[in-house]
C-alpha cells in the first residue's frame, strides 16, 4: 500500500473552504420567508465566504502555535475579512495578546475584541454542566426558526453564556439572546454579536 502524502496547512484550509462553499451552496444563504425577525443580511459571494473560512483557519492555526495562546479557548468568526474573537480568558493581558497575533494573520483586515475576563475559578463539575448548557444553548438556536440558519458561537463558564459571531439585524441578535436566556441553566448571557457590514 502506498503511503500517503501528510496533510499541510494549506491543504486543511483548502478543505475547509471547499466544504464551507458546498454547504452554501447546498442550504442557501437567506432565511424562510415566514421568519418574523429575519431580513435580507448584506450580500457576500462564494469566494468571499471561501476567503474567510481560509482567514479563520489561519487565525485558528497562529493561535495554536503562539505557546501564549494555544491553551485558551478562544472562538474566531470571520466575515468579510473582520475577525472576531471571542471566548474565555484569564486576564487582559491574554486578551491583547491574541488580538496581536490575530492582527499578524494574512487577510485579517480588522480585528473585533469579543473576549470576556474570567472571574474566579471553575470546577470540574462547572466544567461539565457548562458543556452540557452550551449543547442546550446550540440546539435552542438551531430548533428556532428565525435564528437557525446564522453562525453564532456558544461558550460558557459558570452558567455565563457567551454568544458571538455575526448577523444582519439588531433584531435578530435581540432573539438569540432571548432564545438562549431561556434554556435551562443559564444564569446570564453575554452578547458579542456582532451586526454584518
Amino acid at each position: 500500500m502506498p503511503a500517503r502524502a501528510p496533510f499541510t496547512l494549506t491543504s486543511i484550509a483548502f478543505g475547509l473552504a471547499l466544504s464551507a462553499g458546498l454547504a452554501l451552496s447546498v442550504m442557501g444563504c437567506s432565511p424562510k420567508a415566514d421568519t418574523p425577525v429575519a431580513t435580507t443580511a448584506p450580500e457576500t459571494t462564494v469566494g468571499t465566504e471561501i476567503d474567510d473560512t481560509v482567514v479563520t483557519t489561519r487565525v485558528k492555526s497562529a493561535l495554536i502555535e503562539h505557546d501564549e495562546t494555544k491553551g485558551f479557548d478562544i472562538k474566531v468568526e470571520t466575515r468579510k475579512g473582520t475577525v472576531q474573537l471571542s471566548g474565555f480568558v484569564d486576564n487582559r493581558a491574554q486578551a491583547d495578546r491574541a488580538i496581536s497575533i490575530a492582527r499578524g494573520v494574512e487577510g485579517a483586515k480588522a480585528i473585533v475584541d469579543a473576549m470576556t475576563i474570567k472571574e474566579g475559578q471553575a470546577t470540574i463539575g462547572n466544567a461539565v454542566d457548562d458543556t452540557v448548557v452550551t449543547a442546550r444553548v446550540k440546539a435552542a438556536l438551531l430548533a428556532d426558526p428565525a435564528i437557525k440558519s446564522f453562525e453564532i458561537a456558544v461558550v460558557t463558564r459558570k452558567g455565563e453564556v457567551q454568544l458571538s459571531g455575526f448577523v444582519a439585524t439588531q433584531a435578530q441578535i435581540d432573539h438569540a439572546v432571548d432564545v438562549a436566556r431561556r434554556v435551562e441553566g443559564v444564569q446570564t448571557v453575554v452578547n458579542q454579536i456582532a451586526i454584518q457590514k
